[in-house]
């Protein structure tokens, strides 16, 4: 499923940059092989024990190393491909430096307590299992435009684990409930999710613009969470408060919360106000936190070690985009992306974008998004959210169709499992169609944007 998904990205009569046709050549059917051997590598990472970021980081620097082989030895002109590689390593290291930021403040928040302080009030209080599942799902709703759904997942993913550990009908509800909404809550922030980070970088809407997903994001989620919680226990987990010690957060965490704020309104600034990349702004706030360490570490010899949060980073994923990145620029420089914007006049935008979101179940959302943005489709703003929200949400159809997905699977190993989502998914599916029919009530019909 995953190698047809990933052919229907590709067209095999397209044309290169500066009209020379590359797909019919050696070049261009060897990196369209290598691409679809080294995505069957990523898709099934568990069954040969390979972290995903190698096979990706390979095949996005080695089809370059082909395309540049292929013009030196034919002699042609080196300056379209040089332009293209500049172009990408730019788009690449805005995303890079900014999930790299996001991260190592999540990091430095962890180092802190906070996380850990969360888990023990959300568990000593005496909570019946519906109610922390209902909990764990709004939080991972809200926290998720703000710190991203991959984080977000992770960080309730482990509180779910802490508060039970043998329960499955809380824990596979409860996992599949974090990722749906961490997904959605994703769909409507530039920073919830690579997919729409992506779209707002590549201007496709505004700072502000994206929220207009939100009644979409928020009713389809809800549904799935209701529905879910069916079949949730009504008992409450044990907890013995005289066992369980007390978490509280560290000296200056509060400080850093606040940091972290700071630095995603400075994001925003120095994108929509400045002209500058939103990396830019993370990259100060970085700056702002690693100053704030150095002042706690001259008055109150307390050390908040950025460095040691930087190494702690899930650098392996930040290194899976870097590659799949590069991987979806090298085919789209090929001119095997040309397909997908003719599709979007065959067949008409509202089709093909919704046709994404089970796409990104089956591939994954980020080379989906990818391929869109590199095709360029001619679409209005309304389109372009549609597009955003559907490759964001539509990864939570399927486990591994998301980096939440595949995130919560890694902690809840041999729990949340592929089987075990799909039981759940008509749920899941039922969220989608509403997101889809708000959507259009909202911008077709009462033309909200």
């Amino acid at each position: 499923m995953k190698i047809l998904g990933l052919l229907l990205l590709c067209s095999l009569s397209a044309f290169a940059e500066g009209g020379e046709p590359l797909t019919g050549t050696w070049v261009g059917i060897v990196s369209l092989i290598i691409f679809i051997a080294g995505y069957y590598v990523i898709a099934t990472e568990e069954s040969y024990h390979i972290n995903k970021a190698k096979p990706a980081l390979f095949i996005g620097t080695f089809i370059f190393m082909l395309i540049g082989f292929y013009f030196y030895i034919n002699g042609l002109n080196k300056a379209p491909l040089s332009e293209e590689v500049d172009k990408l390593i730019l788009e690449i290291a805005e995303i890079f430096f900014f999930l790299m930021v996001a991260m190592t403040y999540i990091e430095t928040l962890i180092e802190r307590n906070v996380f850990n302080a969360l888990k023990y009030n959300l568990v000593s209080r005496g909570y019946s299992y519906k109610k922390l599942y209902w909990i764990t799902g709004t939080l991972a709703f809200f926290i998720s435009p703000v710190a991203d759904n991959l984080t977000t997942a992770l960080i309730l993913s482990t509180v779910l684990i802490t508060i039970e550990k043998e329960k499955r009908d809380f824990l596979v509800p409860g996992a599949i409930n974090i990722v749906v909404a961490a997904n959605a809550g994703g769909a409507w922030s530039p920073f919830g999710d690579i997919t729409t980070l992506m779209s707002w970088t590549a201007e496709k809407a505004g700072f502000v613009d994206f929220f207009y997903l939100f009644p979409a994001a928020f009713i389809g989620w809800i549904t799935t969470a209701w529905l879910l919680s069916l079949f949730v226990p009504k008992d409450k987990p044990h907890f013995d408060v005289k066992q369980e010690k007390k978490e509280k957060v560290y000296q200056g965490g509060k400080v850093v919360m606040a940091l972290g704020l700071a630095t995603i309104i400075s994001a925003v600034l120095a994108h929509q106000m400045f002209h500058l990349p939103a990396m830019w702004g993370m990259m100060f706030g970085l700056s702002l936190l690693k100053l704030y360490s150095y002042q706690m570490k001259r008055r109150h010899n307390t050390d908040i070690n950025i460095f040691k949060s930087i190494s702690k980073i899930e650098h392996d994923t930040l290194l899976f985009f870097v590659g799949i990145l590069a991987a979806v620029g090298g085919l789209h420089f090929l001119g095997y992306l040309d397909m997908a914007a003719k599709l979007y006049t065959i067949v008409g935008p509202d089709a093909v974008n919704i046709g994404v979101g089970f796409l990104s179940a089956i591939v994954d959302n980020v080379p989906v998004m990818s391929a869109v943005l590199k095709s360029n489709p001619n679409m209005g703003m309304d389109q372009w959210l549609l597009v955003t929200m559907t490759a964001g949400i539509g990864g939570s159809l399927i486990s591994f169709g998301s980096a939440a997905g595949v995130g919560v699977m890694g902690k809840l190993r041999g729990i949340y499992t592929f089987g075990a989502h799909l039981k759940y998914a008509w749920t899941i599916l039922v969220g989608y169609i509403l997101s889809i029919i708000v959507w259009y009530m909202q911008f077709e019909v009462l033309k909200d944007f």
